[in-house]
């Protein structure tokens, strides 16, 4: 008596037939036909997404009261027929190979076999909800919802207990909380149970880390990786859970400040706002601040945001080519004058002070500077800056990688060491003569002398230390597959991409290409320690393979060594720089090459004769070009199966032929492994040419067939102006064209016309005119004047047009063309 069954009930629409069949079986099993109930497609017809394979759904339901007339529902199992694919045009096409996607709710069937109405209540939840009561002190969890929940305590329960499962078991599968992709989702997951269990439950710090060993103890014999991993996952959540504190307890002291300060009634400034969420680890989800404004009964100033967002993502895209406006730049004046004064070039060494954490993430150490010198934005020298101004400052200190040796800028935010609540935008660093000029937004008034603390973006930073150690390893992988004459040209990076120039003798192939990412996947796979020491220049002048450009390098020299010591790496004996990558270079590096994750080639051209590019991706980025990869190969894989199996009609072929130049567009277009697409792209091209041929033959032999249904029907003699109906479809204008040329070729001397309707009144026309007739009567100007009655278009030759247009009079267009031919 409690279970429901639902079925896809058709879409005259889309002309989709109900799923009859799906409503027969569940019948014939016995559930009441008052409990079988057909929906439309917004319920019973699953899509992926607005493109892509789909179908209809059947779907089994439970009702956990029992209550006649007034069922509870909630749905277990859902059964998918995907059998069409949804094209980009929004048709529907039928997939040449269907299959069923079946999934269960565990949680859910759980809940009906144990009697309880809520998956919370099961013993899948229950000690979870337990242990959060006896580590907070909150009142116990009574399964309230809605209204009756106050101060939202229970549903503060249910997300804590669902959020410390679904991180643990990411987190043992080897996803953590990060900056974009799936660690981005991940680390709000985290938040979120954060600020649920400190500000609703008033739970201590550190309780979702102990309630790690619950998650182990409730699912770890389903899943073993949790008992494997619980102490690293325990670890990182309460790393993170820590410094997200943190960073709450300083944002709320800056909006409740800011509140002050603003008065009733008035939008929370959108530079404060962003300078909350831009300091990367650090900062504040907007999303997370919007909810908190909310609470106090304040909006931001969402348009003011969206043009600091706008800004961000030009200066972004600057950094991604060099080839961008300078900046802030100290004239040769002004260079002049601090040497005059005698300020000491800026101390930038503490930009290599950070370490791993044990449980694999990264702490990266604040600085502590004083304010030497300020600029305006036309470089003027100031003794202090405003509210709101743009200026430029030098430190004698910096922890910001200033930009160099093709390594993005760091930036981040600085406080004041007396107002630690105030944060000024950092958005750059740049090198001008030995000094690290920074280029902030002042929020409040900061002078020359003020003491400042400075924290960069860490997943900024983060992200160039992965490009940057990659960009290395793709430079020996290149050597590896090219041989060790090979010379870099060039790179840059940032945390988005890594972009190298190498020195080639012809176009990479396929396999070199991906050879090379082989080398570097295998390299980071090992996880390889990276050793970094300042040595004496001379030490670098005679060592084989050691990578260094053509550049002044300062004595001593940073080296940069993967997998092998640096002493080691320079002793010219021990060849080691053939072996592994050793290279000069001041960039901020990773200590460990596995936090790179992978390393994927998406593109590769010829930027002049001899000079090759390349583009690469890393990490999550790199996982979800590989996983386009995949898709396109399979898609291409289909495409051969279903040319193989041929098509029986023009129309089908026709389809088939466009369906090959639309994934070959996707393909070109793609953000995939570069070897992958060079070699689809040679496969596609076969297909496409096979798919052309088998076009042309069936166009043929239609054409053919409607020639002689055509001889049959009109006399022969100097014009044949007729129809062709319902045969050639509107993406067939060329078997129009065919018969009305294989018309003139049987009856020499002839003139032809032909009209074929199309749907909704479109018609489709071609012709043909005599040689004999020209050039008093061409193809052309008769292909015009009957389109043109038709509110139509035509183009061609003095032998031969095509053309098209609108009418629901067919014989009135036959009879213009006959006048005009007669004529």
């Amino acid at each position: 008596d409690r279970l429901w069954v639902s079925y896809f009930g058709g879409d005259p629409n889309a002309g989709l037939d109900p799923d009859l069949e799906s409503r027969d079986i569940w019948l014939s099993l016995g559930v009441p036909a008052s409990h079988v109930l057909s929906f439309g497609p917004q319920e019973n017809f699953w899509e992926m997404g607005d493109t892509g394979p789909c179908g209809p759904c059947t779907e089994i339901h439970y009702d956990l009261t029992g209550r006649v007339g007034a069922p509870q529902l909630v749905e277990l199992w859902n059964l998918v027929f995907i059998q069409h694919n949804r094209e980009a045009d929004g048709s529907l096409q039928p997939l040449p190979q269907r299959h069923v996607d079946t999934g269960m709710g565990l949680e859910r069937l759980v809940a009906v076999l144990q009697g309880t109405r809520s998956t919370y209540d099961t013993d899948l939840f229950s000690p979870l909800l337990k242990a959060i009561h006896q580590g907070c002190g909150a009142p116990p969890y009574l399964g309230r919802v809605g209204a009756a929940d106050e101060g939202r305590t229970d549903m503060a329960y249910r997300v804590v207990a669902d959020h410390i499962r679904t991180l643990s078991i990411c987190i043992a599968d080897g996803v953590y909380p990060g900056m974009s992709g799936a660690p981005l989702v991940l680390r709000r997951i985290l938040r979120r149970a954060v600020r649920f269990s400190t500000e609703v439950l008033r739970a201590p710090p550190g309780l979702l880390s102990s309630l790690v060993p619950i998650v182990v103890e409730t699912l770890g014999d389903a899943y073993p990786e949790l008992q494997k991993n619980s102490a690293q996952i325990a670890s990182l959540i309460s790393e993170d859970e820590a410094a997200f504190l943190a960073s709450l307890q300083r944002g709320r002291r800056i909006i409740d400040r800011t509140l002050r300060r603003l008065g009733p009634a008035k939008l929370f400034p959108a530079e404060v706002a962003w300078s909350l969420s831009l300091s990367g680890n650090l900062g504040l989800p907007l999303d997370l601040l919007e909810l908190m404004l909310e609470e106090k009964g304040v909006q931001l100033d969402s348009a003011g945001l969206a043009r600091l967002a706008q800004e961000d993502a030009q200066h972004r895209s600057q950094q991604a080519e060099p080839v961008q406006e300078q900046g802030l730049q100290l004239s040769v004046h002004a260079l002049g004058e601090l040497q005059r004064r005698g300020v000491p070039p800026t101390d930038d060494s503490p930009k290599y002070n950070y370490s791993l954490r044990p449980s694999g993430g990264y702490e990266f150490s604040t600085c502590e500077a004083q304010v030497l010198q300020l600029y305006t934005e036309d470089g003027t020298a100031v003794a202090s800056v405003g509210k709101g101004q743009r200026f430029g400052l030098l430190l004698d200190k910096t922890n910001f990688y200033a930009e160099q040796g093709g390594q993005a800028s760091d930036r981040g935010y600085l406080t004041r060491v007396d107002q630690e609540d105030v944060l000024f935008p950092v958005a750059r660093a740049q090198v001008c003569g030995g000094f690290i000029l920074h280029e902030a937004v002042a929020p409040e008034d900061l002078k020359v002398g003020d003491q400042v603390q400075l924290h960069v973006d860490e997943a900024w930073r983060l992200g160039c230390m992965k490009k940057h150690t990659a960009t290395h390893l793709l430079s020996w992988a290149l050597r590896q597959a090219l041989g060790p004459g090979t010379e870099q040209r060039g790179s840059h990076l940032n945390p988005e991409r890594l972009r190298f120039d190498v020195a080639t003798q012809a176009p990479l192939t396929s396999q070199q290409l991906r050879a090379v990412e082989g080398t570097v996947r295998d390299a980071v796979a090992q996880d390889k320690p990276v050793y970094v020491e300042d040595v004496a220049l001379a030490r670098t002048a005679h060592v084989p393979g050691l990578r260094c450009l053509d550049e002044v390098y300062p004595d001593p020299v940073r080296v940069v060594s993967v997998g092998v010591p640096v002493a080691h790496a320079l002793d010219p004996g021990s060849q080691a720089a053939l072996q592994t990558s050793v290279e000069l270079c001041c960039g901020t590096h990773l200590l460990r090459t596995g936090a790179i994750g992978d390393l994927v080639i998406v593109g590769e051209r010829q930027l002049t004769r001899g000079t090759t590019r390349l583009l690469a991706v890393t990490g999550e980025q790199a996982q979800q070009a590989r996983e386009v990869g995949q898709n396109l190969a399979q898609e291409v894989e289909a495409a051969t199966e279903r040319l193989s199996q041929g098509s029986k009609d023009v129309v089908a072929a026709q389809r088939l032929s466009k369906d090959m130049g639309r994934l070959t567009d996707a393909v070109d277009l793609a953000m995939m492994p570069q070897w992958q697409r060079r070699e689809l792209q040679a496969t596609l091209k076969g297909l496409q040419r096979r798919a052309n041929t088998a076009v042309r033959k069936l166009e043929l032999g239609q054409a053919a067939q409607k020639t002689q249904e055509l001889l049959q029907r009109h006399s022969q003699g100097p014009l044949i102006v007729g129809t062709i109906v319902d045969t050639v479809a509107a993406e067939s204008l060329s078997v129009l064209v065919k018969v009305v040329r294989q018309l003139c070729e049987r009856v020499p001397g002839t003139s032809v016309f032909l009209l074929s309707p199309q749907q909704l009144g479109h018609v489709l026309c071609a012709c043909q005119v005599a040689q004999s007739a020209t050039p008093a009567f061409t193809a052309e100007a008769w292909a015009l004047a009957v389109c043109s009655h038709m509110g139509g278009k035509a183009w061609g030759s003095q032998v031969a047009a095509r053309g098209a247009g609108t009418t629901t009079d067919l014989e009135a267009v036959l009879s213009t063309a006959r006048a005009y031919a007669l004529d």
